[in-house]
């Protein structure tokens, strides 16, 4: 649920409180000094850290840098206050219980009516800052409810009232999804659906009774085609389906797929790992590999050292994807997969297409954000809009960025799809992927990978 911008605002907002405590601290020793209430500078550094720590009980405590918190800005009040009354008595108990009683008096209602001010100050700061920026960049997921029930109501107020999400309304608004008999309309939900995708929507949240969970199979379907992720919002005290359940306030969400990378703390690992990794690459192999391949590349055939083409990236958005130009220019390029024995391709070509060199500049692409190391490898768009048509479910892989490698790479699935069964294969793979992410299994691909260059791969032509 949480956005990158929500979760690099929950770290700034410990960052600089932290900060305001320390400098209240010292700012309050200066007061008190000025004015000749004498704070003993050996008590005030050796418990300048204790107080940090208590700020940080405090804070947790009263959960100040939750989720759930940072999402209200009523919320972050209420706990910013609680958490600095909580502070005055826990540092004061500390001061009494270690027998400090030369620790100036003067200088703890100095420090506290300084760190009073500049909680006040950082927070209507913080407030407009992020009034500002909402309102002229739209940072925000745009999410809507299927479902004009009582739950659903209650479940729009709720997202509303979220500073991360775009609560753009209800689907069936003129068209509800459940007719007069009781029974669910899948083709006018599915319709409805479409039309989201078509505004933006990014993630619908279904409101129905848990007697029609087992009516939602094709509404799930339709929502993956579409590249919309369908979260379930039902009475489920009767139910039993392997949904995976999530939190969301009072309400409890099931989620149509287990993905880990939906959390934010995990698509951070991935995309450290993916800088670290990619600049690596780029400064010390590219640098020099780039002119002895170009070289290579243009004493063999006229044209671009470098080939870019528009594939289908995360969410079925288009990107340009570069590679080392591995074939003599041709207008089949965004049309025809490789080939065994391919005529097009230059004999430079052939070595950069078995050693996976031409997938090199893919590290900018890396860099830029528009793919990962690991991830389902990206299609030309041509393809995209042939196998979602007649492959089941797969829509799906396109939740996750295209990587350089993958899961159904290592385990064989790469290069020309000559029957359908080979595409369902590579989809049911990077769908296996999606919902079994972890930091672990991308080394493990990245090792995988090299070890599979090193033998040499029969479909690398």
């Amino acid at each position: 649920m949480e956005t990158r911008y929500f979760y690099v605002l929950r770290c700034a907002l410990v960052l600089t409180d932290l900060i305001l405590v320390n400098f209240c601290f010292s700012l309050g020793a200066q007061i008190a000094n000025k004015y000749g209430f004498l704070a003993e500078q050996n008590y005030l550094r050796s418990n300048l850290l204790i107080c940090n720590l208590i700020w940080l009980l405090c804070t947790a405590i009263y959960r100040l840098y939750s989720d759930a918190t940072v999402h209200r800005v009523e919320a972050v009040y209420k706990a910013t206050a609680r958490s600095y009354v909580l502070h005055i008595f826990l540092f004061l108990a500390f001061l009494f219980m270690s027998k400090q009683n030369e620790f100036s008096r003067n200088f703890l209602v100095c420090f506290y009516t300084v760190m009073a001010l500049a909680f006040l100050l950082s927070r209507f700061l913080g407030t407009y800052v992020t009034t500002v920026i909402t309102k002229n960049y739209d940072l925000r997921k745009a999410v809507a409810v299927l479902g004009k029930n009582e739950g659903g109501q209650k479940l729009a107020s709720y997202l509303l009232k979220q500073n991360s999400l775009k609560f753009v309304g209800f689907l069936d608004q003129d068209y509800p999804i459940i007719n007069n008999d009781g029974l669910l309309e899948v083709s006018s939900a599915r319709e409805q659906l479409r039309t989201a995708a078509n505004y933006g929507v990014e993630e619908v949240f279904v409101s129905v009774n848990a007697d029609k969970m087992n009516d939602l199979n094709d509404l799930i379907e339709e929502g993956e085609k579409n590249c919309i992720r369908l979260k379930f919002v039902p009475d489920f005290s009767a139910l039993e389906h392997n949904f995976k359940f999530d939190k969301m306030d009072n309400f409890t969400v099931l989620c149509a797929r287990k993905e880990p990378l939906e959390s934010i703390e995990n698509r951070f690992k991935k995309r450290l790992f993916d800088i670290v990794v990619s600049l690596g690459v780029i400064v010390f192999i590219f640098s020099w590999l780039y002119p002895l391949l170009a070289i290579l590349i243009k004493l063999q055939s006229k044209g671009p050292v470098l080939f870019a083409q528009l594939r289908s990236g995360r969410n079925n958005k288009p990107f340009w994807c570069y590679k080392f130009r591995s074939m003599a220019v041709n207008k089949d390029s965004d049309r025809t997969q490789a080939t065994k024995n391919d005529s097009r391709v230059t004999p430079i070509g052939r070595i950069l297409r078995k050693t996976s060199l031409d997938e090199f500049p893919q590290f900018f692409n890396v860099l830029l954000g528009y793919m990962s190391i690991v991830g389902p490898r990206p299609h030309m768009i041509a393809h995209t809009d042939q196998y979602s048509k007649i492959i089941d479910k797969y829509m799906v892989r396109q939740f996750l960025k295209p990587g350089i490698t993958g899961w159904a790479q290592i385990n064989g699935y790469r290069g020309e799809t000559r029957e359908n069964w080979m595409m369902e294969k590579r989809v049911e793979h990077d769908i296996w992927y999606m919902e079994h992410w972890s930091l672990t299994l991308d080394l493990k691909i990245v090792f995988m990978t090299v070890i599979n260059i090193i033998k040499g791969e029969k479909n690398a032509y």
